[in-house]
């Protein structure tokens, strides 16, 4: 058994900032909810808050259940963590602690191996035993197999910075469904997964009694897995009751009410006031009006002590404004093109205007080939290795058209170059490709954005979803005219994806985008699709490797 009860969450950001109040709700025994908004308004603070990782809020929380925790980032882990110490921090309390005493004891033994020492070491292993350490061990040479095709001793050594980003998600959602938690929160589980791995993630959701918490912004998945839909908008929470497919046709009519409400409200308070006026007015001239006058004040004071209704939410005015221009016919032209060990050679060609999506399986080559055009294609590829990252090994060509100028959206943000400096510097310095801008001319083109509270931010402290809309209005301000987008609506917010859509109908130029986003794939006209055997091959409708 296990629910998760919140009541009257507060919580503030360290500026003062009120990020949300007066969040309840209830997520019980088998549910699947999702929690959805726009980037930025405090989706993983939440899921942090019901973890206990923050403090400093008002409200409460009961979890009823062991809980298990995906944070937001994995996928994109790129230090020494090894597969073992990562499952370890995926499991229980008690296993968590008992591995901390056999790996202290571990590294005394190397220092000593006097009997005190050795004594220690016993113990640590008797607790780690205790706990069901060894249990779990074989619990994760399961989901290693499934996760990672390795037994656990093969896997347990590698750093995650070997592994993909889907991996990465696999190994922790293959950890997390077939651990002892009753109760999950999983923060943008199926960002890095393949097709395939979504479907599995799918399956997954649907054969667990698990309670479930999460945070997506995958169309297919939410209509796919939602029981209930959380919206965390206007600074608090409303609960849908059913899945995601009737989603949108219960906000329009929760919209609708709080207008009337609102509407109704204003009324009766501008009648209540023009009656207090009236009645001041009489009670100057008897007497007699004077009880009835201040009783109206006190209801007066009452109505406004009480307030209007929740606050209608403004609605997110995200305005991309991808332009691009006419370039020559021939926009991408590869020729006997062989991405090394990835594979084989192939020949391709996209004209001006055309939109291709890349597909296939994660550690195909689609990233790959987008980064090798990106940095200019066969001639420049070595050139720009601060933004590029190292050459893309190949042997054939892959060249650019006249007047084609790249424009490259990064998969998992990755843009070192961007990390330590604020948007208003980045907007302020220029680069090549993008003039500088003043800073009232910087604040202009994030406000089109909803970036404009966030100009002083590193982009490195920003959320997924304000960085993925950062990059699009880099795009649009170097004026881009092949566009290469590296999963552009893996974290953006579902408003943010869809103007992204409208923009790339509205864009002149080229569009090349991997994807594994099933409800925007099915925006393109080519498809080039990437097979696990080195094949690449063109189809004329998404193909997911079924």
């Amino acid at each position: 058994m296990g629910f998760i009860e919140a009541a009257d969450l507060r919580y503030s950001m360290a500026d003062g900032r009120l990020l949300f109040h007066d969040v309840s709700f209830k997520v019980g025994e088998g549910d699947r909810v999702a929690l959805i908004g726009a980037n930025g308004t405090g989706k993983t603070t939440l899921l942090r808050l019901i973890a206990g990782e923050l403090t400093g809020h008002s409200g409460a929380v009961r979890i009823t259940g062991e809980l298990g925790v995906m944070p937001q980032f994995i996928g994109s882990v790129r230090d020494s963590t090894s597969v073992l110490k990562f499952l370890v921090s995926l499991s229980p309390q008690e296993i968590q602690t008992a591995f901390s005493f056999v790996e202290k004891s571990e590294a005394e033994l190397l220092e000593s191996d006097s009997e005190p020492v050795q004594m220690a070491y016993a113990e640590a292993l008797s607790r780690w035993a205790e706990v069901g350490g060894y249990d779990a061990e074989v619990e994760w040479d399961r989901v290693t197999s499934a996760a990672l095709r390795l037994s656990f001793d093969e896997a347990k050594n590698r750093t995650l910075s070997t592994l993909s980003g889907g991996e990465q998600k696999r190994l922790a959602l293959e950890a997390l469904f077939r651990g002892p938690a009753k109760v999950l929160l999983l923060d943008e589980p199926d960002n890095y997964l393949d097709v395939p791995g979504k479907r599995e993630l799918e399956q997954m959701m649907a054969a667990s009694r698990k309670t479930v918490l999460y945070v997506s912004h995958d169309r297919e998945l939410l209509a796919a897995t939602a029981t209930r839909v959380l919206t965390l908008e206007a600074g608090t929470v409303w609960t849908h009751g059913g899945g995601f497919t009737t989603y949108d046709d219960a906000r329009k009519a929760r919209l609708e009410r709080l207008a009337e409400l609102h509407r109704r409200w204003n009324e009766e308070h501008q009648h209540l006031k023009e009656l207090v006026r009236t009645l001041q007015q009489q009670a100057k001239a008897s007497a007699s009006m004077s009880g009835k006058y201040h009783a109206l004040q006190t209801r007066l004071k009452r109505f406004e002590e009480l307030g209007p209704p929740p606050e209608r939410p403004v609605e997110q005015n995200v305005r991309m404004r991808l332009r691009g221009s006419r370039t020559g016919m021939r926009a991408v032209r590869c020729e006997s093109l062989e991405l090394e060990g990835l594979t084989y050679p192939f020949d391709l060609e996209i004209y001006f205007g055309e939109r291709v999506a890349v597909l296939g399986a994660n550690g195909t080559g689609k990233s790959h080939l987008l980064r090798l055009l990106a940095a200019g294609g066969t001639e420049r590829n070595f050139l720009d290795l601060a933004r590029y990252g190292d050459p893309v090994e190949h042997t054939g060509t892959a060249r650019l058209g006249a007047r084609v100028r790249p424009g490259w959206f990064a998969q998992t943000q990755s843009r070192p170059d961007l990390l330590d400096r604020t948007l208003v510097e980045v907007l302020g310095r220029g680069d090549g490709d993008r003039e500088g801008r003043e800073r009232g001319a910087a604040l202009s083109a994030l406000r089109r954005y909803e970036l404009q509270h966030h100009a002083d931010q590193t982009f490195g402290s920003l959320s997924g979803g304000q960085q993925a809309r950062f990059q699009i209005l880099l795009l649009e301000l170097q004026g881009s005219t092949l566009l290469l987008l590296d999963e552009p609506t893996d974290n953006l917010d579902l408003h943010s994806a869809e103007a992204l859509e409208t923009a790339l109908q509205r864009f002149e130029g080229t569009v090349l985008a991997v994807t594994h986003d099933r409800w925007f794939a099915r925006t393109f006209d080519r498809y080039v699709i990437l097979e696990d055997d080195g094949r690449v091959r063109e189809a004329n409708e998404p193909y997911w490797g079924e």
